[in-house]
């Protein structure tokens, strides 16, 4: 009889210790994880040529997509621990590993070619355009206008012609 008591104490303890545990990993992010306290959603950028999408928040769930465009702005839509659910320009949508993300903001010029301007304003100099489907670095927000880098040139470009900035986000 003793036997059997010590043996169900045993399997309580055992038990609770796998209840805590699996608690905290399906928790909304890890005690310590700096990110866990970021608002979501956000832009991001992806940090590699190849980013494998994932149908789910783990390395067990299938890859439906794989990223190849570094620094390619993604918003954060969700997070789980260590993953991160995003969406990228065109709307594609799955689960990738924190690691493979970086806070650095970027932009992705959208719709038809766009006028970089020298300054914040309609009457500037044009000083480059920009194809759509063009990453480019984003460096300031300032009302309707956004200063980028995109190679070796940096200009202002509408807010409403780019995507990875929210409409009325600050950026530095």
């Amino acid at each position: 009889m003793a036997r059997a008591g010590c043996a169900r104490a045993f399997i309580g303890i055992v038990s609770a210790v796998v209840v805590l545990a699996s608690a905290e990993r399906t928790s909304f992010g890890a005690p310590g994880d700096s990110e866990a306290s970021l608002p979501v959603p956000r832009f991001v950028s992806l940090h590699a040529d190849r980013v494998n999408l994932r149908t789910g928040p783990g390395d067990r769930y299938p890859i439906e997509w794989v990223l190849t465009r570094k620094e390619m702005p993604v918003e954060i839509t969700g997070q789980i621990e260590h993953w991160r659910r995003i969406r990228d320009w065109e709307g594609t949508a799955g689960w990738v590993h924190e690691r493979m993300l970086t806070g650095k903001r970027a932009i992705v010029v959208k719709g038809a070619v766009r006028p970089l301007l020298r300054q914040p304003d309609p009457a500037a100099p044009i000083i480059a355009r920009a194809e759509p489907g063009v990453i480019g670095h984003l460096l300031e927000c300032r009302g309707g206008w956004c200063k980028i880098e995109t190679g070796e040139v940096t200009g202002w470009i509408r807010r409403s012609d780019i995507w990875g900035v929210y409409p009325e986000e600050t950026v530095p």
